[in-house]
């Protein structure tokens, strides 16, 4: 296997900015004490939302399911703590909308629905499959697309490599640096699940040079399992699927393909943490570790109830330390800001980033594009951002569309990098949504007339 260590092009965020990770990554992680009240939302994955399967004053168990999941491509959702529910209620998630949650009153007797430990060498690869469908689990590295999805192999496509991504690229963010260096052996035994759910001998471990004491941990706790640990050079966004493939195997996943293309599979740290915690201990998905820092008195790494208030965890953290400019949900790339405090953590929240004036620049002003190239050389793409920028301003988007706009990854380092402070990333951003859009359009049009030609010919 060929061993890059790193991929082509991308950023070095951490030479010009106070990378944060310092802050929190020598803090064990602390169990968050359960609320009084958790609102668990049911829609924390891609794809369709959970169906509720509770009414108002049902009594319920941590781990029984509330929501099942309502597709192929859906997610079952569970109670993190026991008690009476209250009703299901609009709440404001993460990216600014209100979307229906479970809402439960804790009664702190953390009453469990029991299902055991289970032996997965009994088992076949379906039913490992069916399980982590059960269990809830999805991908916790902020993508939260369905486990079960993507361990479901098509037939037309072969995979013969797992790779785990433990890379944590985006600054402050601690919370897998800390699971590594605690639950090392969980993580060992997560991996070996997997493997046999995927019919694949070996797994690959990627962790960034930054994290020494991870690697020497993980690569320890590997010896003598089919897991093998990879150092890579430290690099943004190296935590991208296709630039992970890349850097551990040399392969290159095509332009619209996926990882299943290049014959891998790859998944969080935390996602194999939580497929041990399934068949190891019985416990669905309903907790989580959250990095808390930034501008707080104390930046901690919390184990935390899905459903658990935001604001709980600023005040664990010993509240704010002077006033925040900014909150995030996730890293400084590519977290999404706070719409507000009434926010719950949900399985992809890997992080939530306070940032006082200490961390802001002085706004400069936006000026016109001097095409000075650095948006492409930085680009993990190999795109032209300034060209697809400047088609979405002018709403040429079916040009932006030749220039492969679909193919960007949203990491950010286009406007990180840029001179002329230009919002580029999210001109490209507009740009892939309007050519989804029109691509769906062009699909239904050509469905209609097929129908009608259909239609014509019976006739």
């Amino acid at each position: 296997m060929k061993k890059t260590g790193t991929f082509r092009s991308g950023i070095h965020p951490l030479a010009r900015i106070h990378h944060g990770k310092p802050l929190s990554e020598e803090r064990a992680i602390e169990v968050l004490p359960a609320p009084k009240i958790v609102r668990i939302p049911l829609s924390q994955h891609i794809g369709a939302p959970a169906r509720p399967t509770v009414a108002e004053g049902d009594y319920v168990r941590i781990g029984q399911i509330v929501g099942e999941a309502s597709g192929f491509v859906s997610a079952a959702c569970h109670a993190s703590v026991s008690g009476r529910v209250h009703g299901i209620e609009n709440i404001p998630g993460i990216m600014g909308k209100m979307i229906p949650a479970v809402v439960i009153e804790n009664d702190f007797q953390d009453t469990r629905d029991e299902t055991g430990p289970v032996d997965y060498t009994l088992l076949e690869k379906e039913q490992i499959i069916d399980m982590i469908r059960y269990a809830g689990i999805v991908g916790m590295g902020g993508a939260t697309f369905p486990t079960h999805v993507k361990l479901s192999i098509p037939a037309d496509k072969k995979v013969d490599t797992f790779i785990i991504n433990a890379v944590e690229c985006e600054p402050f963010l601690t919370a897998d640096h800390r699971l590594m260096l605690e639950y090392p052996e969980e993580i060992v035994k997560g991996t070996e699940i997997i493997l046999k759910a995927l019919g694949v001998d070996k797994a690959y471990m990627g962790i960034e040079d930054n994290k020494q004491n991870a690697i020497v941990t993980m690569t320890k706790a590997a010896s003598g399992h089919p897991l093998e640990v990879v150092e890579l050079k430290t690099k943004y966004p190296q935590g991208s699927e296709k630039h992970l493939i890349y850097a551990v195997t040399g392969r290159e996943v095509p332009s619209g393909g996926l990882p299943a293309d290049a014959g891998c599979v790859v998944s969080n740290v935390a996602t194999v943490k939580a497929v041990y915690d399934a068949f190891c201990l019985g416990h669905p998905l309903t907790e989580r570790v959250v990095t808390v820092t930034g501008s707080v008195e104390k930046p901690s790494n919390f184990l935390v109830r899905i459903g658990t208030p935001l604001s709980d965890l600023i005040e664990a953290a010993g509240g704010f330390k002077g006033d925040p400019m900014k909150i995030i949900s996730g890293g400084p790339m590519m977290g999404l800001p706070v719409p507000s405090m009434d926010c719950v953590v949900v399985k992809g929240t890997s992080g939530l980033l306070v940032l006082g004036k200490e961390y802001m620049k002085r706004k400069e002003r936006m000026t016109a594009c001097i095409q000075c190239g650095k948006c492409a050389q930085g680009c993990p793409m190999f795109l032209m951002p300034m060209r697809i920028a400047a088609c979405a301003e002018k709403e040429q988007f079916e040009t932006a569309e030749k220039y492969n706009a679909l193919d960007c990854i949203n990491c950010g380092s286009c406007s990180y990098v840029c001179p002329a402070k230009r919002h580029v990333s999210q001109y490209v951003k507009l740009a892939k949504d309007e050519v989804m859009r029109i691509r769906a359009e062009r699909k239904k049009a050509e469905a209609a007339k097929a129908e009608a030609s259909e239609d014509k010919k019976k006739d």
